[in-house]
């Protein structure tokens, strides 16, 4: 059961050397971020509150969220074949749906806990231009490692300019880029990913901070994968799953220790407790937090979860809790994904009426006698970015503080949503 310090900025997987290997560097990436861009860390912290208390309005429902896998590389190695990033799609829509055949292994302690998220994976099929396309991007680069290229900790595959390359619109796309993040030839970091932080001052895409997507190493993207990866004690066991750990924060999920120790926690109620994260091990003797777990009791640590450090062939399923935590994030913070960009792909309806005034506005507009079976409100821009969300609790809702622009104003709930623009002068 979990409290909530403060968020990881981008988790950071690491690997240093021999014997002491880390995979995550979360606390100095929160500082880098808080510094390029001063309150992030509150920002993360408020979003995923609310989308704790907004919950999932929806359990069974299917999420497809669209994929282009960016390969950024200089060797041939490092040119992934296209049946190396299908399997690790397939890899991603099996941990997802937990359909891979390792749940039998999961204990009888957690069976009550854990289940499918119903969200799925798929590489696109259109690109930004409406052309068609398989998801893939190839591009050669100079770089022998990305690692400190264009601002910690790899941004520089991001961008174009830095020889890597531009992200599709992030809105409305996952973007995954996969290449070397070496350091002198070994091993250092194998994965970042970025969580929803809604920052007015950040739009999809900036380049002065963290640009939003995740970044994989090369040798461990796809189970398939021929090439091999050491921290220092062998060759590690390769099964897409840090990609699936990456993907889990960037749908919102904080490692499951909390990055401290027992007072540290994640802030998903079904998730044990533990006060150190697992070292690319399977230990299921360790119990290093007292904690209740609903009518559960105590649990043992959760070395099966896949925000847990541990080894990749142990690691198997998600939590209910952390099922429900991702899918509010997808019905709110990142909305665009499972749905396109509302301003761009949806006409006015009218499901719920209510009134909305001054239309045009001059920044400030009343809606009133919202009906009773809306659940959320959004406002999104020309461009798609959300710039006001906020879960409904009276049927007058003031919103303010708009400036010039087209905006798209939506009513969601159970019998489903009404678009309506908003000029503001």
């Amino acid at each position: 059961m979990k409290l909530i310090t403060t968020f990881l900025a981008g988790a950071l997987c690491v690997g240093t050397f021999a014997q002491e290997v880390k995979r995550c560097y979360t606390h100095e990436a929160m500082l880098h971020q808080e510094e390029l861009t001063p309150g992030y860390l509150q920002s993360v912290d408020e979003v995923f509150y609310r989308a704790k208390e907004i919950g999932t309005q929806d359990r069974a429902t299917v999420y497809t969220i669209p994929v282009v896998v960016h390969i950024v590389y200089k060797t041939p190695e490092e040119n992934l074949a296209d049946s190396i990033i299908f399997n690790q799609i397939e890899e991603l829509n099996r941990a997802f749906r937990r359909l891979n055949a390792d749940t039998v292994n999961m204990r009888l302690d957690f069976a009550p806990i854990v289940g499918d998220s119903y969200i799925q994976f798929e590489l696109a099929t259109t690109d930004p231009d409406g052309n068609p396309t398989n998801g893939i991007t190839r591009t050669l680069t100079t770089h022998d490692s990305f690692l400190g290229v264009g601002g910690s900790p790899a941004e520089g595959v991001k961008s174009t300019a830095e020889e890597g390359i531009d992200p599709w619109n992030q809105a409305d796309y996952l973007n995954i880029w996969v290449c070397n993040m070496t350091f002198l030839g070994s091993p250092f970091i194998l994965g970042y990913a970025t969580p929803p932080n809604n920052l007015s001052h950040w739009p999809p895409g900036s380049s002065d901070n963290l640009s939003d997507g995740v970044v994989i190493e090369y040798e461990v993207f796809g189970a398939n994968n021929p090439n091999t990866i050491d921290m220092g004690s062998g060759p590690m066991d390769i099964l897409g799953r840090t990609c699936v750990h990456e993907v889990g924060h960037y749908l919102g999920l904080r490692h499951i220790w909390g990055d401290g120790d027992c007072t540290a926690e994640d802030g998903i109620d079904d998730t044990p407790n533990a006060d150190d994260q697992s070292n690319f091990d399977c230990d299921t003797t360790k119990n290093t937090c007292l904690d209740a777990i609903g009518t559960l009791g105590d649990l043992p640590d959760m070395v099966e979860n896949y925000m847990d450090y541990s080894a990749e062939t142990c690691q198997n399923s998600f939590t209910i809790g952390q099922a429900d935590m991702m899918r509010s994030i997808l019905e709110n913070e990142r909305y665009e994904l499972i749905n396109g960009t509302p301003a761009l792909s949806v006409q006015e309806n009218k499901v719920y009426d209510f009134g909305m005034y001054p239309n045009p506005s001059n920044g400030e507009v009343k809606l009133s006698a919202i009906p009773q079976e809306v659940e959320l409100i959004s406002v999104f821009s020309e461009t798609g970015q959300v710039v006001y969300r906020k879960a409904v609790n009276s049927s007058d809702v003031m919103i303010s503080g708009l400036s010039k622009g087209l905006y798209i104003v939506q009513l969601s709930g159970v019998n489903g949503t009404t678009n309506e623009k908003l000029i503001v002068l």
